[in-house]
């Protein structure tokens, strides 16, 4: 008799048995949704034979599919599982490996992922040894790997400040996006700001290498910019696409998971708990799952292919929350009490959130970094303190093991380094007064672009 779609499957590989949901493998494994699509025999069997596979493998896609996080530490089981998201094609199991690199496996992963064909996974490796130290593209062992490594530009520091349009200074000089020339030790200038952008309180991220400014304000009465802007660095354009349903400034804007999501800001000078996802492909917005509590200006980071904001609560509590899009819904993470004292910033590297806050009795000047180990859910505290002045960690982006920091001095480079920030070099500071955004880029080659002006203290 053949078995009901609510059946369990008995799979056999390699002489272990497992059971598995028959819908989990069909939603998410082409292997089998063509086998039991297929009406062969196999499929019509109480038992399926995986012969070529890894137990080991199979049980972690399994775990992923299921949603967990399984930890994969030694070369075996990466090699496994790469092996089965290619044999059982299963996307969600190559997401789970793309989010897992690390300087420590990337090498491995994008070998693995050119022999077995992992196409996604072979670019987001090869991707990362490109930004990461130069002896990782020497760990290469596949010629096409090492080729193809050898030929992506590595990510790029941008960074804007602010400006809203006004009458007599549209195009003023100064209302440019600006990257950093790292060899030449100059902020150059990237492209101009479309004339009806703002990037006063408007959310800006980026999203398959491309720059998104979402809101922003002009003029006295917050009057809120129509339109969202988008910089393709490809081709040095920019374009215009919608903004969401309702109208917002100062919002998060976070690129996850191949949508840009908006989340909470103010409106009319009131703080909001919507949020809004865009989809690139179709051009539109829809809303998700609310914010636990109306706030705007929110701090957020992605880290193992998650996504976390950070919250402010009475009583000097930094609240992380982390939106789930399998269920649509925000969960409490941690949180984090120090007096006086909230976190403005939040960067991650691996599976670890940096949450950035003022210093004590709200000094602005100096800034305190708190580790959240998410495989742990303990939180450390960086030892020392970090001068803020102008921005320099109230901004900041991870490259590889390395976050960029900026301010009108310095631009300033950390090594993460076990649970320290080391300060590994310092290059030349933004040369533009007002508070910034900052992001990475993976810029064309070309010759480089003329240094950005310098512009007085307002």
């Amino acid at each position: 008799m053949p078995r009901g779609p609510e059946a369990p499957v008995l799979v056999w590989v390699d002489g272990q048995l497992f059971q598995a949901d028959q819908a989990l493998l069909v939603e998410h494994c082409g292997f089998f949704r063509g086998l039991f699509r297929s009406g062969m025999q196999e499929a019509r069997a109480a038992e399926v034979r995986l012969q070529a596979l890894s137990p080991g493998g199979f049980r972690t896609t399994l775990q992923v599919l299921r949603g967990e996080r399984p930890a994969l530490a030694g070369a075996d089981e990466l090699l496994q599982a790469v092996e089965c998201a290619a044999f059982l094609q299963a996307p969600a199991l190559a997401r789970f490996l793309e989010h897992s690199l690390t300087s420590d496996n990337c090498a491995l992963l994008c070998d693995a992922a050119a022999a077995f064909g992992l196409r996604d996974v072979f670019h987001s490796a090869a991707l990362f040894i490109c930004d990461g130290a130069r002896e990782l593209a020497a760990e290469l062992v596949l010629p096409e790997a090492q080729a193809y490594v050898a030929a992506l530009r590595p990510s790029s520091y941008v960074a804007v400040s602010t400006h809203t349009p006004a009458p007599g200074f549209l195009e003023d000089e100064s209302r440019t996006v600006c990257y950093l020339d790292e060899e030449e030790d100059a902020w150059r200038t990237l492209a101009a700001l479309p004339l009806e952008a703002s990037t006063l309180l408007a959310g800006v991220a980026t999203l398959g290498n491309k720059l998104y400014i979402v809101g922003g304000v002009r003029g006295a009465s917050k009057e809120v910019v129509e339109l969202g802007f988008c910089y393709d660095p490809e081709g040095g354009t920019w374009c215009e696409f919608p903004s969401p349903h309702q109208p917002r400034y100062d919002t998060a804007l976070a690129g996850f998971d191949g949508h840009l999501y908006a989340i909470g800001g103010e409106f009319q000078r009131m703080p909001m708990s919507s949020v809004e996802r865009y989809d690139p492909a179709t051009g539109c917005w829809s809303f998700v799952a609310d914010l636990p509590q109306p706030a705007a200006g929110v701090p957020c980071a992605q880290a193992c292919g998650r996504l976390f904001v950070c919250l402010w609560r009475p009583a000097d509590t930094t609240a992380v929350v982390e939106y789930t899009a399998r269920d649509d819904m925000w969960l409490p993470v941690a949180e984090l009490r120090r007096p006086q004292s909230y976190g403005h910033c939040m960067v991650a590297h691996r599976d670890s959130l940096y949450v950035v806050r003022n210093g004590p009795s709200d000094d602005f000047l100096h800034c305190a970094i708190d580790c959240l180990n998410l495989a742990t859910g303990q939180w450390t505290a960086l030892p020392g303190q970090f001068v803020n002045s102008k921005g320099a960690l109230f901004t900041a982006v991870v490259r590889g093991d390395t976050v960029y920091t900026v301010n009108r001095m310095f631009t300033l480079l950390y090594a993460i380094e076990g649970s320290t920030w080391r300060l590994l070099r310092e290059k030349a500071g933004f040369p533009r007064p007002g508070s910034l955004q900052t992001f990475l880029l993976r810029l064309p080659p070309g010759a480089p672009s003329p240094v950005a002006s310098t512009t007085p203290e307002l």
